[in-house]
């Protein structure tokens, strides 16, 4: 059995200004909770929900989160506002998205970087990613940041 978990980032401050209910701690200890009862964990994680200005922080906590946890399963999505962006910006009024792709993939890759589990299950393959990625972490780490960067150096791959 596995227990989904959206913890969206592992950077406090970001979980402040979204009004998240959570932290770094808090998360980790639910995580470790699952474990603890013979359950697996899937962690989400959304990039860009720091914004600009918390990109690479969000970015580096996310990846400590993910590596303290140990989740079999990890995947990203893309933060987005369907139906506008006025309740987040009530508690994170200064939040200025991510440039796309730059941004965005940026900040995947500074996240790919930082990420050393054991044996996690990856996937940004959700319609919200501009670049799906799938693998097995640590085992295709170095294959997905190359997948990562070819695409930031040349923009194909990228879904429209």
């Amino acid at each position: 059995h596995t227990l989904y978990v959206g913890c969206e980032s592992g950077d406090d401050e970001v979980l402040r200004l979204v009004a998240k209910g959570e932290t770094f701690q808090s998360s980790l200890t639910a995580l470790n909770k699952i474990h603890e009862a013979g359950l697996r964990s899937s962690i989400m994680i959304l990039h860009g929900l720091g914004g600009e200005q918390l990109s690479a922080q969000h970015a580096e906590n996310s990846a400590r989160l993910v590596n303290a946890a140990g989740p079999a399963l990890l995947s990203t999505l893309v933060v987005s506002f369907p139906l506008g962006d006025a309740r987040f910006r009530e508690t994170f009024p200064e939040f200025t998205p991510l440039s796309e792709p730059d941004g965005l993939l940026a900040e995947m890759e500074a996240f790919m970087a930082k990420l050393d589990v054991k044996r996690t299950v990856f996937r940004s393959d959700h319609n919200s990613n501009l670049l799906a990625l799938a693998g097995s972490l640590p085992k295709d780490k170095e294959k997905l940041l190359a997948q990562i960067r070819e695409v930031r150096g040349s923009g194909d791959g990228l879904r429209p």
